[in-house]
């Protein structure tokens, strides 16, 4: 077996939602400032011991972000079909972020994104 390195950034939004079909307070329109953690799993390191940039990262968070930020995350095509839980929104960003960062020896590993300080959920694929 060989060595991974597990780096992470964190950051936040804001954007409000409802959960249709949810048999309380939660089904009526209601905002969060939503946290996220990245966690990028790295197979190598480059010359100077750095599996990636925390800045390319963020870079990337920033961009899958500013769709999200200060929205009704209910409108959005993404979660057309789907309440947008903390569960779906860390789906959808685990995979945006797989397409915009995943190269050989690096990907995305998992996806943290907590509603409240006490409370989230996690994504990642096996």
């Amino acid at each position: 077996m060989g060595e991974v390195f597990e780096v992470y950034v964190k950051t936040h939004f804001s954007a409000a939602h409802s959960l249709c079909g949810y048999p309380g307070d939660c089904a009526r329109m209601h905002g969060h400032n939503w946290m996220v953690e990245v966690f990028v799993a790295c197979r190598r390191l480059d010359e100077i011991g750095i599996g990636i940039d925390f800045r390319d990262i963020k870079k990337a968070v920033a961009q899958v972000l500013s769709a999200l930020d200060h929205q009704n995350l209910n409108d959005l095509e993404a979660f057309a079909k789907q309440n947008p839980t903390s569960e779906i929104i860390a789906r959808y960003l685990y995979k945006e972020l797989q397409k915009r960062l995943a190269k050989p020896g690096l990907s995305i590993s998992k996806v943290k994104v907590s509603e409240t300080p006490g409370a989230g959920a996690f994504y990642w694929e096996e």
